[in-house]
């Protein structure tokens, strides 16, 4: 029997993330379909297998504002591992349809104690999510609208990974960019139009990103 604590030798974080069984099921959703709301009890972690999703919070006045934006790869609904009753603070709903992995909050924090593969990978994301959330207050407080928009479609198209980037990105709305940059609808179609005119961005079946875009973050 092995002993709580200890790594099995023989456990693949891959599989686990992608093959249902004990506490794990897959959920499958259609675009705008909510996989969970605000303040939901926390009782499941929720992993992308493809799709992405999105995360918007609602204040007492009814203003929504958007996030983040997750794809295939990431988790959601991460906090219910924190212990004890834990409530959704945000709602996540699909962008696209989608395939995720619903593990249970039991099954989640005994394979994190048990595996420490999974542990790492688990951590890794934390920290990058955390990262990212620090990076996003930064921008807010003091970058222009313009500056939050072209960083927001840089890290939509995957500028600054380690992996070549995606040039085109999936389909998004400008009231959804609206809301991530903190800014109204026209303001984001007037910097769309500016981008697209200085041949930043281009619409070719999809909204494409160059790279020159990053002149547009880097400018004092």
């Amino acid at each position: 029997m092995k002993k709580a604590g200890r790594a099995d030798s023989t456990f693949d974080p891959e599989a686990f993330l992608t093959q249902t069984g004990v506490g794990r099921t897959l959920v499958a959703l259609k675009k705008d379909e909510v996989l969970f709301s605000q303040g939901d009890v926390a009782d499941a972690v929720f992993y992308i297998q493809k799709g992405s999703v999105k995360l918007t919070v609602l204040s007492q006045r009814g203003k929504e504002a958007t996030l983040a934006l997750l794809e295939a790869g990431n988790f959601v609904g991460e906090q219910c591992v924190a212990g004890g009753e834990v409530v959704r603070v945000a709602t996540a709903t699909a962008m696209m349809p989608c395939t995720l992995l619903r593990i249970t909050k039991k099954e989640m924090s005994r394979v994190l104690h048990e595996e420490h593969a999974l542990a790492d990978r688990f951590v890794a994301f934390l920290l990058d999510r955390n990262a990212r959330i620090q990076a996003d207050l930064v921008d807010q407080l003091f970058n222009s609208s313009e500056k939050r928009l072209a960083r927001i479609l840089l890290i939509l198209a995957h500028f600054g990974k380690d992996a070549e980037p995606d040039t085109v990105i999936p389909k998004i709305s400008q009231e959804v960019l609206a809301e991530m940059v903190g800014t109204t609808r026209s303001r984001v179609n007037f910097f769309m139009n500016r981008f697209r005119k200085l041949g930043y961005i281009e619409y070719n079946g999809g909204l494409e990103v160059h790279r020159s875009l990053l002149n547009v973050v880097l400018h004092e």
